[in-house]
């Protein structure tokens, strides 16, 4: 991943030993090393689909939040501080697998000894030019404070109390600046602490991704599709006793499991619009996962899809996640609008890749750090579910529990 980043355009998806039934590798590394080819490939969801239908081949990139406005009556009109496209896909020249003991290179043009040199590269932990470089320690500030969160907060809970949305996803950015960053490093720190299964390091010229998401959003293999929405976090606790006890109980907590109920029924409705009849299936209904950081409850939402069905109609089905947004999904993203202070730009997008046969399989962006080189600005948010039973403080808390990852590697000066 090191080398790979120095790349304008790379992606590092790591899956930190997560391995289920629907875990095709445990990491991947995609490289461009063509700038004039990678700054000519697709920017639309339509010129992605163009693309594959014509040249069969691999894309990894980026999806951001603000595609919305091209699927639905949507606007966004708050600042934007990092500057990703809207949308952004390269064709790679290396794509490296791993999967156990296996290594699978996918290369466009081989030249002799360059399969050798990048192994090679893969068994070198760290470059020199990594080990030599630092990060300065972060003043992290807060886009809303504690009094302004509680005031949106109750706002949208007069929203619920009166019928206009049922549950909107809140969220709230903290940001640094002026602050150079090593994106390497410091995505390596984030993981370490993380070992999240959607983790991914991106690279887009001077912006880049540092994610260690733990949520799927969707993937298609053949002629399955499922999405795997969060709702409801609980902190880890300090012990293996007391995690255990803290999982074992979040599992009946009512706040949670309405909030991941709520989801999981938007989410098949999704699904639903391209699905063949009768095929949508709730597989895992609200079951905990642990983490490093926290506890999460997840859900597994399957449906059959038809072969002829475009990979890119699966995405403006169902994109942005209802994890993001909340329920009914338009009228939550309306109110999303009118109460977040900045655009989320990737965060609460999607990063991935699809493959010549047009499956895929793409994350959720939280619990993220953005970095723009350029302007040395640097940007994290989270968020939580507002439903009826909400209490500002404790969304406001796991809010806090969210972000302690991202503060953790910035708060603290790399050696």
């Amino acid at each position: 991943m090191y080398w790979g980043h120095r790349s304008e355009y790379s992606v590092w998806l790591d899956s930190n030993g997560h391995r289920d039934a629907y875990s095709n590798f445990e990491a991947t590394l995609a490289i461009s090393e063509q700038t004039g080819r990678s700054e000519s490939t697709p920017r639309t969801i339509d010129e992605v689909q163009d693309f594959m239908d014509k040249e069969r081949d691999w894309l990894f990139g980026f999806i951001s939040y603000d595609v919305k406005n091209q699927l639905e009556p949507l606007v966004s009109e708050h600042p934007d501080h990092i500057g990703f496209p809207l949308i952004g896909f390269f064709v790679p020249d290396k794509i490296i697998q791993m999967k156990g003991n296996n290594v699978t290179f996918l290369y466009r043009k081989v030249v002799k000894g360059d399969i050798q040199a990048d192994f090679d590269r893969l068994n070198t932990f760290v470059s020199q030019e990594t080990k030599d470089s630092s990060t300065e320690v972060a003043r992290i500030r807060m886009r809303i404070h504690k009094e302004a969160y509680f005031k949106k907060v109750n706002a949208l809970l007069d929203h619920i109390h009166k019928g206009d949305i049922y549950e909107a996803n809140f969220c709230q950015e903290f940001y640094v600046e002026n602050t150079p960053l090593n994106p390497v490093q410091t995505f390596e720190r984030l993981n370490t602490i993380s070992k999240a299964p959607f983790s991914a390091l991106l690279r887009w010229k001077g912006k880049h991704l540092l994610c260690a998401s733990p949520e799927r959003y969707l993937k298609r293999e053949a002629h399955t599709v499922l999405s795997q929405p969060i709702k409801g976090t609980a902190p880890r606790g300090s012990n293996a006793a007391e995690y255990k006890k803290i999982s074992k109980a979040q599992k009946q907590v009512p706040i949670d499991r309405s909030e991941n109920i709520m989801i999981t029924d938007l989410v098949r409705n999704d699904l639903s619009k391209g699905a063949l009849r009768g095929s949508v299936s709730v597989e895992e209904l609200c079951e905990v996962y642990s983490f490093e950081q926290v506890h999460q409850m997840i859900s597994t939402v399957k449906a059959k899809v038809a072969n002829s069905k475009k990979a890119t109609d699966l995405i403006r089905d169902t994109f942005p996640m209802g994890s993001m947004t909340g329920a009914p999904k338009i009228s939550a993203m309306k109110l999303i609008e009118k109460h977040e202070e900045t655009k989320r730009c990737l965060y609460s997008g999607t990063v991935g890749y699809f493959s010549p046969n047009w499956d895929f399989d793409f994350n959720v962006v939280i619990r993220s750090i953005l970095y723009n080189a350029e302007t040395q600005y640097i940007s994290f948010s989270v968020g939580s579910a507002i439903t009826a039973k909400s209490n500002p403080e404790k969304e406001y808390q796991e809010c806090l529990l969210k972000a302690k990852a991202m503060r953790k590697v910035l708060e603290s000066k790399n050696p």
